[in-house]
This record gives structure tokens, sequence and C-alpha cells, in this order.
């Protein structure tokens, strides 16, 4: 792997992450959640910070579970890694709606990513995410299972549209990617590792990814936040940020 492609790297380790994070699971499918969940944060957390040190030494790691390193802000390439989006998700057994994301962030701008969904076997990488076709009926619009926004009851009314819930963010714009959702917003914060993944495969499928007024989404700033988030298909990008721009 020591030759292998940015995107090819992206989707090795996210993959592998969760095969571990699988066997994990089952080693642990007798203790309590809030256990079974932060060994899942640890260990998958060790391996990725593990495998990119070995194969990309002189890159930057910016970690959900790692110390934020001041070196990142002066670097040229920097990993955004969530080892287990979804922890809540991850712990209860019966879920799939977690994650692994893996992005690069290079020279200013998301350059690889994937988002692995072990429990459904899948993972979605750039440069070859593709998007699928939109199913007839009205708009899906996929929220946060724990933190929907205050808006989201109106922008279903006003967009004629259905609301669906779930874990983790990546698996929320999976959704969008695979067909099963057209629209996914998120108001009220999240940190760069939240997102970073899923928007680089987003952007890699042809999705419309922004935040809620339609400004670019910035990585590997000062403060690792991203305020809000809109991933949705191209055809419902302009309708819907029209219509957030009343809500918000």
């Amino acid at each position: 792997m020591q030759d292998a492609s940015d995107h090819e790297l992206a989707a090795v380790l996210a993959t592998s992450a969760g095969h571990l994070l699988l066997r994990l699971r089952a080693e642990h499918a007798r203790a309590k959640p809030a256990v079974r969940g932060a060994a899942g944060d640890r260990r998958s957390h060790a391996f990725l910070l593990q495998e990119l040190g070995r194969l990309r030494p002189a890159d930057v790691v910016l970690s959900e579970e790692g110390a934020d390193d001041p070196a990142r802000l002066d670097a040229d390439r920097v990993w955004i890694v969530d080892p287990l989006d979804g922890t809540r998700e991850f712990s209860e057994p019966e879920r799939d709606d977690w994650a692994v994301h893996v992005a690069l962030w290079q020279a200013g701008a998301l350059t690889a990513g994937a988002v692995a969904l072990p429990a459904r076997g899948l993972t979605l990488a750039t440069p070859a995410a593709a998007l699928a076709p939109r199913c007839p009926g009205p708009p899906r619009i996929v929220l946060s299972r724990s933190r929907p926004p205050a808006f989201a009851e109106t922008l279903r009314d006003r967009l004629a549209g259905e609301l669906l819930t779930l874990g983790s963010a990546g698996v929320k714009v999976a959704a969008v990617v695979l067909g099963s959702a057209d629209v996914y917003v998120h108001a009220g914060g999240q940190l760069e590792w939240d997102s970073a993944a899923p928007v680089a495969v987003a952007l890699a499928a042809g999705l419309h990814a922004s935040r809620l007024d339609g400004s670019p989404l910035r990585y590997n700033q000062t403060e690792p936040r991203v305020p809000d988030l809109l991933v949705c298909r191209p055809e419902l990008a302009a309708p819907v940020l029209a219509l957030l721009a009343g809500l918000t």
C-alpha cells in the first residue's frame, strides 16, 4: 500500500477499520453499550493512526479521538478521520447506521475520502462514487437521529417532503448518494471529522454540498468546526437553499 493512491488508501483504511470494528463488536457482545462504544473508538483510532504513520509518515492526522496537532495548520496534507462515526449506534447491536470516515485535505481542499458502512458491507469512496437515480415520490429529508434542526418540520412542509432520521453523518450522506434520501441538513455544529469524508464522497458523486447559506465548506481550520451542512441532489439545491434562507 506504500504506493497506493490517496483514493485507494482512504478506501482501504476505512474498510479495514470497519472490519476491525465488526470483530470488536462481536467480541464485546455482552459488554455494556458504553464499554463497547469506547473500545470501538479507541481501537479504530489506534489502527488508523498506526497505518497512516506507516504509509504516509510526512502527513498530519486530525482525528476525533486524538490530540489536535497545531502543525496541521501549516501542513500541506492533513488526514481528517473519524474512527467511529455513530458510536451510539455502534453500541446498539441491532443498528447498522454507523461508519468510518477517512478523508485527505490537501492545499486547501478535500482531495480524497472514503466512508465505510461496515455493518452493511459497503464502502463509498472517491473518485468512483456514483449517484443513484432519484426515486419517485416526495423529497426525503434525512436528519440527525439525536439533534434534528429546529426548522425541520417547516422545511418538510414547504418542500412537501418526508423526514427520515439516521445516526452517523456518513450514513446520512450515503443515503443521498444511494438514492434512499434526497436532502441531508444539519444545524447546530459538527466537528470537521464528522463531515470531511462524507462531503468528499458527496462531491465526487456529483451532489451539492455547502453551508446552509450556500457558502463553501472549509476544513483544516484553526477551530475544527463546521457550523452547519447541506448535502442534496443537485436539482434540489436551488429550491432547498431558497427555503433555508427564510428559516435559518
